[in-house]
Formats: C-alpha cells, sequence, structure tokens
C-alpha cells in the first residue's frame, strides 16, 4: 500500500557522500548531486518509510528470511552481499541509462522520468520494461533485501497531482516486479511527490532529473 509521508527537510537527513557509477561506463565516480544531499535524503527518506513502520516491519522481515533460507541471516556478512548484489547490478543495468548509487550498505536505482514514463502518465514505457526485466533477475537471486520503489516529480503543477503522480507510477513499477515473481512482501512503494528533489526546479534539466522513480534496496538482517 501506497502511503504519504511527510519528510524531514533534506538537510537534516542528508548521509554520507555517496558512491555512483556512470550507467554508461561502470566507471566510479562521486555525485556533486549526492554530495549536496539529494540523493543521500532520497535513501534516507525511504530508511525513515521502513523503520516508521514498527513491529509490523520486524515480523515481516522475519517472514522474508525465513522464505529466502530458513531464516538465516545474510551469510558473509552484509557488506560483502550488498557489494555482490551492486556488481550484478551495474552489469544488468550498463547502458541503461539507470544510475546505481551506493548509500552505506544500501543500493539505489534512479530512473530517469523520460526513460520509465510518458509525460503525466502513470504507464511504464514499453521499451523500459527489458530494464526492470534485468533488475529482476538480480532481485530473485538476491531476495534477503527490501525494495522500496518511490516516485518523484518536479514542482511544476499542484502538489496534489504531483503526489497522486508519484504514488501511481511507484505503484505501477511495484506491480511489474511482482509480476516478475519478486516476493510481495518485500516490495513496498511510497510516493513523495515534489518533496524530494534532486536537483534545482527553476531551470529545464533541473525539473528533468527530478522526475524519476528510484529502487531502493535495503539488506534485512533480522
Amino acid at each position: 500500500m501506497i502511503k504519504k509521508l511527510c519528510i524531514i527537510p533534506a538537510a537534516c537527513l542528508l548521509l554520507q557522500a555517496c558512491t555512483t557509477y556512470d550507467p554508461y561506463t561502470g566507471d566510479e565516480k562521486v555525485s556533486k548531486t549526492a554530495i549536496g544531499a539529494g540523493i543521500g535524503a532520497s535513501v534516507a527518506a525511504v530508511v525513515a518509510y521502513i523503520d516508521n513502520k514498527g513491529e509490523s516491519s520486524k515480523k515481516r522481515n522475519q517472514r522474508i528470511l525465513a522464505a529466502a533460507g530458513g531464516g538465516a541471516a545474510i551469510g558473509g556478512g552484509i557488506g560483502f552481499y550488498m557489494d555482490n548484489q551492486e556488481a550484478k547490478l551495474r552489469k544488468q543495468l550498463r547502458d541503461s541509462g539507470v544510475s546505481v548509487v551506493r548509500d552505506g550498505n544500501n543500493i539505489n536505482l534512479i530512473m530517469p522520468g523520460n526513460i520509465t514514463f510518458a509525460s503525466g502518465s502513470g504507464n511504464i514505457q514499453a521499451d523500459f520494461y527489458p530494464v526492470l526485466d534485468s533488475v529482476s533477475v538480480v532481485l530473485n537471486e538476491f531476495n534477503q533485501t527490501l525494495v522500496v520503489v518511490s516516485g518523484h516529480t518536479d514542482s511544476a503543477g499542484s502538489d496534489s497531482f504531483n503526489q497522486g503522480l508519484s504514488e501511481t507510477r511507484a505503484q505501477s513499477v511495484a506491480n511489474y516486479l511482482r509480476s516478475r515473481e519478486i516476493m510481495n512482501e518485500r516490495i513496498d512503494a511510497v510516493g513523495f511527490g515534489e518533496r524530494q528533489p534532486i536537483s534545482a526546479n527553476d531551470t529545464a534539466a533541473g525539473r528533468q532529473s527530478n522526475r524519476r522513480v528510484e529502487m531502493t534496496l535495503l539488506p534485512i538482517s533480522s
């Protein structure tokens, strides 16, 4: 179920600088936007969303782990597990236009709006399905992670329209992942509307950056 979440201002949620990988070359680089707070704040907002689910979230995690391997925690350490998952995602997503951002033990996939949805639409563009299929292959292999799909918009239009559009887009991606046999309980969808920009909204390029869907992968340890 999609929930509207009130977020603390981005500056208060800033995490450590993120390591990013160019989606076309696979080369490591440091994102100026991430250092500025945008991407780190988006991940922090997702973490806060999950943490606020309380006891129900803990029980869900236990069910996921049981389904993944008899209730055992991630073998070999969380960092190593997420390293391997990240490497496979980068290989699968090279040349896709999707950016892979590592933030601590979390992985964030940033899917620009221009390659995922038509303007104002909540329907996934047909040529983006193969990209989601590639992501699903990795998610099915690394089944001890939560998958939080978050929708984001620019500031054009009303807040209520942007909120609704972000929710619809997040749910569309989440539903497609479920259709690719990703365990339902692993997936959450949330719309942030225009509240988590990663660029300024006063330029066309900035607004384009803000129109996006993110997929945040969080390791389950208990």
